[in-house]
């Protein structure tokens, strides 16, 4: 097969959740232990630090490759959703996996993949932990996909466990409430294995606190330890500049953080007390590893979409963050940074309610409504009515390259366009990887 045969192989199976929704889930282990098994359990050897969360956990991944990286460990790492490519889950030291590779371990595991019929996660998951265990690395960092309890990478035993924010998404399968959301998103949490939980919200506490009892695992709510201060505003940076405190004390100063969004800094806790676990664990990690790590941790991993800045006058912004909570950060952001008129070019799903998230956004603002190419987008024609309801003045664009188009167009050069909504959005934009665009 070629690989953009591959690809609609791979994509052929149960498909996606990420294009078609809850359609697209399949909970359970069964089938991806059935597929490790066949190929020898190339997990079991693995050192690994997982994370899950709502909000966080694919920055938090990359921040801790990175400085991983920087420490000189072959690090491999797994995140999902891809933006633009494919091989953008799977990277071994920032680089991604070649189209090669995966058309001949396709191509091996084909007869495999007929027999056990999995999910397109589920051969996600058995490629990237068979390509760490043959790429020998030293560390690989694994992002949950969604939840945890029942996700496909929850067949490791990591060396440490890191749970970010909580927040409502994914409720029709993960639970209506946080206290749901969070059982579910505890469920990496090993016996034994030490447990990190990047903030402390009263709202959940217990819920990790009983878990990590119940099944014997060392706790640590990294935000009562660690905490990162903001040294000088600038939210239309390319980079922000940081105090770290640890334990009420002075650790580390003037660091700079390769990543603007204010949300980072409660990422932050998370990474922080991880790492101070891998030091217990006899990994060699100084600060200055830390700081080189946390500095250019875009260079260092090829993340992207994080309050990523592709233009100037206007600045145009676009940024992954798609619920309640990742918007109320985004839009405290946007009202730091000094501006005449927003543009907001915006795009959801057609399996969330809009409703909370339109809710939230300013009135005042210019919308450019478009849909991704996504049979789970929701059509902009009918996320315009909605947010008219909302009180909310726009029109619709066919795609999100038009809308863009359009907003860059009506923007005065003291103007701000946001560009989000949903990470498919966001992956649509066409100079979201132009060189000479600033990631943050």
């Amino acid at each position: 097969m070629t690989y953009q045969e591959t690809l609609d192989f791979l994509y052929g199976q149960l498909p996606m959740f990420q294009r078609v929704g809850a359609a697209g889930f399949k909970d359970g282990l069964v089938g991806v232990q059935q597929l490790v098994a066949a190929m020898g359990n190339p997990e079991r050897g693995l050192r690994a630090v997982h994370v899950a969360g709502t909000n966080g956990k694919g920055s938090s991944s990359h921040l801790l490759a990175a400085v991983l990286q920087a420490a000189g460990y072959r690090t491999g790492l797994y995140t999902s959703p891809h933006l633009r490519e494919f091989t953008e889950r799977i990277r071994l030291n920032g680089q991604e996996l070649t189209p090669e590779y995966l058309v001949q371990w396709v191509a091996r595991w084909r007869e495999l993949f007929e027999q056990v019929r999995p999910s397109f996660f589920e051969m996600c998951v058995a490629l990237a932990y068979d390509y760490f265990a043959a790429e020998q690395v030293d560390v690989a960092v694994v992002e949950v996909g969604l939840g945890g309890r029942l996700d496909s990478t929850n067949i490791i035993t990591p060396l440490v466990s890191l749970i970010t924010n909580i927040s409502y998404d994914h409720q029709a399968i993960l639970g209506d409430t946080l206290t749901l959301i969070a059982a579910e998103k505890a469920g990496i949490i090993k016996p034994g294995v030490p447990a990190v939980i990047s903030q402390r919200q009263p709202e959940v506490a217990a819920v990790f606190e009983e878990t990590a009892a119940r099944v014997g695992a060392p706790l640590r709510f990294a935000a009562d330890h660690y905490r990162a201060e903001l040294l000088r505003d600038a939210p239309a940076a390319a980079s922000q500049h940081l105090r770290l405190w640890r334990n009420g004390q002075l650790w580390l100063d003037e660091v700079e953080l390769g990543l603007v969004g204010d949300y980072q800094r409660l990422n932050l806790p998370g990474v922080l007390a991880v790492v101070e676990e891998l030091r217990r664990q006899g990994l060699v990690i100084s600060d200055e590893h830390l700081r080189t790590g946390l500095r250019a941790v875009q260079q260092l991993t090829g993340l992207r979409g994080r309050w990523q800045i592709i233009g100037r006058r206007p600045l145009v912004v676009c940024d992954t963050g798609h619920n309640e909570a990742g918007i109320r950060l985004v839009l405290a952001q946007l009202a730091r940074v000094p501006h005449r008129q927003l543009h907001m070019v915006l795009g959801v799903v057609n399996d969330k309610n809009p409703g909370p998230v339109l809710g939230l956004l300013p009135p005042q603002a210019t919308y450019y409504f478009c849909q991704a190419n996504i049979p789970r987008a929701l059509p902009a024609e009918e996320l315009a009515a909605q947010a008219l309801a909302a009180g909310l003045q726009g029109m619709a664009y066919s795609s999100v390259a038009e809308a863009l188009v359009a907003a860059r167009a009506a923007a005065g050069p003291e103007d701000v366009v946001f560009v989000g909504g949903s990470t498919f959005v966001v992956a649509e934009v066409p100079d979201l990887y132009d060189h000479d665009a600033e990631q943050v």
